[in-house]
């Protein structure tokens, strides 16, 4: 997926978004029918979940399933063209309502208006995903509300215009509730505007799948490697504030397929890479040690 440049064209800067490909993708439970469901009755999803457990691309692969999926349920051609847009903001606390709206820019013409990515997601029904949507100001959060109700309005202060959003938009947020404090929570007044769907890291057979593919390892790599992210996890309950991502199991397995040595890769990408704690990095090493002989 390539993202446009602010200054584009509207037409050009959205169709950049699609998905060129259809991304991997394994379901766990009923996720997927479950987001189907919403996006036809125009409701807005909150994921939930840790770190690396495929929030964003469970996103990415039903914005490409959506628009290969005919009216009627049938697969129609996956060329990326069908695909329903799909625009990624990744929150931080420095991210305004201007950031997502627009702003007047001056360059050598004059003063232009331009479209921020919400919305320009609201314009041509676009998938926008919020991604750790509770790092952002909660007078930026506010902005959303018009959007996940009934009315499903974008407030465009700026220009004293009130836009109403395309038929096939759908608003869609995540955050980690591990991350979760008094002053980094989502406000009630916002969650009950959206269905939530909970993820956690797949079990071990699934992870397996999805490491081999990612990985271009071997099955039996791969499910050293899911056995290590199982065993690791646990050592949440010792002193580990985050488990092992996916995403980390993955990076450590491309370190493998170019024959690094597979404690070595597990040591850079896994335990280096979660705790500076020299006794819990010693207990992640003895599990690698347990498992890659």
């Amino acid at each position: 997926m390539v993202q446009g440049s602010g200054a584009a064209p509207l037409a050009m800067q959205i169709e950049e978004y699609f998905m060129d490909e259809e991304p991997f993708y394994i379901p766990q439970s009923d996720e997927i029918e479950l987001f189907e469901s919403a996006y036809a009755q125009k409701i807005p999803v909150l994921l939930k979940g840790p770190t690396g457990c495929g929030k964003t691309r469970f996103v990415e692969y039903m914005s490409w399933r959506l628009g290969t999926t005919n009216k009627k349920g049938k697969k129609g051609s996956s060329k990326s063209n069908n695909s329903v847009p799909l625009v990624t903001i990744a929150c931080h606390e420095d991210l305004t309502a201007s950031d997502l709206v627009g702003r007047y820019l001056i360059d050598a013409e004059g003063t232009r208006w331009i479209d921020g990515p919400l919305t320009r997601a609201v314009k041509v029904g676009a998938i926008c995903y919020l991604d750790e949507v509770v790092e952002t100001r909660k007078d930026t959060t506010v902005l959303i509300h018009p959007l996940t109700d009934h009315r499903r309005l974008l407030p465009v202060e700026k220009q004293g215009q009130v836009m109403e959003a395309h038929e096939n938009f759908l608003l869609v947020i995540s955050y980690n509730p591990g991350y979760q404090s008094a002053l980094k929570d989502l406000k009630h007044s916002t969650r009950q505007r959206f269905v939530s769907l909970e993820f956690q890291y797949p079990s071990s057979d699934l992870e397996a799948k999805v490491i081999q593919h990612e990985a271009d390892v071997s099955s039996d790599i791969a499910e050293r490697l899911a056995k290590l992210g199982e065993k690791i996890r646990n050592l949440k309950e010792h002193g580990l504030q985050e488990g092992v991502s996916t995403r980390l199991l993955i990076y450590a397995g491309r370190l493998i397929a170019l024959d690094i040595p597979a404690r070595r890769a597990c040591q850079t990408a896994v335990v280096w890479a979660l705790s500076d704690d020299i006794q819990i990095q010693r207990s992640m090493e003895e599990v690698i040690s347990s498992i890659f002989e």
